[in-house]
């Protein structure tokens, strides 16, 4: 008989939704804990800028009984997908085990010396402790935002420059008749880009370190959901614990994949026109491709052409006179500064101790199955499996994670198993593919149906894949298929 648990789930996104309703669903005591005042994480609408949509398409991006509305379009925009989550929310009746407004100060253990975890919590300026016998975290990759400040940047604001993080740049007004500068290269920093440009910015300048590839929604009039995104694909980059015969594999067929990555490139350059905007990246892409791997803003380009955007290759150094001053020397009229750099990964929350055994010093996760640690028994992580398919992953990871924490799976991973994967992926991300290093090692792109494969397998799913082969091997991830899969996994109730 497996035992009630009260478990603490930490975030009310994506991830937050997808465990709560996990656990709560296998009978637990689910407590959630959002530090603000509304679901939704990255989606919630003060942290949206203007425009925002998702990188990947609707039927990608939903959850396994709760597909998104067929009224949305393909990739639906920030408020759709913020809607949705109430609506997923609703269905499961999750709003009941939420408290909203509730920060998490510190996690330890147990001050009674039983197994599991004491909360600090904080709701509304009262704060209390609180013991858990599970904890999930589910804060994800984009929870604390990366803050930088250059040299000259009071002077700056004092005489009326305004800086401010991607995530805060909710105002579209505060672009017009401006010179704006967007600092970064990912798709947040081309989404304020464009969105500056078309809001009456005088002059918006990207500046970016180095050319990476970019994925068009549609590459050579194909919906790239139907070129990267299957299990065909997949096989072509180097994946972890591939067995000799693999390999050979591999190995034969490698000229024809270096074909395939070379035809995809030149279209790429065509398409886009990398090479006029001297943009072309130094590495090959299947290297490169990983969760990092951005979209391509619709109207990026086009702005280059027309001259509203320009894009800079460079960093800021300094700035002065109503201006930024890049590392090269050169000078950019700016009015405003975004600084699209991204977000902290981490805990800030567990104590040390308990970091310093999950994390190595080159800031790798030492995770087993992207969701546990032998050394921090008791805790999991949803969310931080970076996908292109993120509500379906963290939907998947959440699943295995309360059989892992019930000692239900079908092949209970013993300490020493666990062990011994964190560290062979350790070495997989090292040496074979140091692209797969990118959040912490904790991306899963674009080894989705893989990654999904050694859950099901965990969990026991009678049903792994589609009935179709041709389908399976030349389509993108399902996710009503997949909550089959999970469907035809033992079930169980804790009492």
């Amino acid at each position: 008989m497996v035992k009630k648990k009260k478990v603490a789930v930490i975030g009310g996104g994506v991830s937050g939704l997808a465990a709560a309703k996990a656990f709560d669903e296998r009978g637990h005591r689910v407590f959630g804990y959002e530090r603000t005042h509304d679901f939704g994480g990255v989606w919630e609408l003060s942290r949206s800028y203007p425009g925002v949509q998702t990188q990947s398409p609707k039927d990608l991006y939903c959850y396994t009984d709760h597909p998104m509305p067929k009224e949305y379009p393909e990739w639906p925009k920030g408020p759709q997908v913020h809607a949705y989550l109430h609506s997923y929310a609703r269905k499961h009746k999750l709003h009941r085990l939420f408290q909203l407004n509730t920060s998490v100060l510190s996690m330890d253990r147990r001050e009674d010396g039983q197994p599991g975890w004491t909360l600090t919590l904080d709701a509304a300026g009262q704060v209390r402790k609180e013991d858990f016998d599970f904890v999930v975290i589910s804060t994800g990759q984009f929870s604390e935002k990366n803050i930088i400040s250059h040299p000259g940047q009071d002077s700056f604001e004092a005489q009326g420059g305004h800086v401010m993080h991607s995530s805060d740049y909710t105002d579209p007004s505060v672009a017009k008749g401006k010179r704006v500068v967007v600092l970064g290269g990912s798709k947040s920093a081309t989404d304020v880009a464009v969105n500056a440009a078309k809001n009456g910015a005088s002059q918006v300048t990207l500046v970016y370190r180095e050319p990476v590839w970019r994925v068009p929604y549609f590459v050579g009039g194909i919906n790239f959901k139907r070129l990267l995104y299957m299990r065909a694909q997949e096989l072509q980059f180097n994946s972890w614990g591939r067995n000799p015969l693999q390999k050979a594999m591999a190995a034969i067929a490698k000229p024809l994949i270096w074909a395939n990555f070379r035809g995809l490139e030149m279209l790429l350059k065509l398409q886009l026109g990398l090479k006029k905007w001297d943009m072309v990246p130094k590495v090959p892409i299947e290297k490169d491709i990983s969760c990092s791997i951005p979209i391509v803003t619709p109207g990026l380009f086009e702005g280059f052409k027309s001259g509203v955007i320009k894009p800079v290759q460079g960093t800021i150094d300094h700035y002065e006179d109503g201006q930024a001053v890049l590392t090269s020397g050169d000078k950019v009229g700016c009015d405003v500064s975004v600084l699209a750099v991204g977000w902290k990964l981490g805990i800030p929350y567990l104590a040390k101790e308990f970091r310093d055994k999950l994390i190595e010093e080159d800031g790798q996760y030492r995770t087993y199955r992207l969701s546990v640690n032998p050394d921090l028994p008791e805790m999991g992580f949803v969310g931080f499996n970076s996908s292109f398919c993120t509500v379906l992953s963290a939907e998947m990871i959440a699943n295995w994670l309360v059989r892992y924490a019930d000692g239900q799976l079908e092949k209970q991973p013993t300490d020493g198993q666990m062990r011994q994967n964190i560290d062979e992926m350790l070495d997989w991300r090292r040496d074979d593919r140091p692209a797969a290093q990118v959040y912490g090692g904790l991306c899963s792109a674009p080894f989705h149906f893989k990654h999904f494969d050694e859950l099901l397998e965990d969990i026991g799913a009678a049903k792994r894949k589609r009935s179709n082969p041709v389908a399976e091997q030349f389509s993108y991830p399902n996710a009503q298929a997949y909550g089959g899969y999970l469907k035809s996994a033992p079930q169980y109730l804790a009492q």
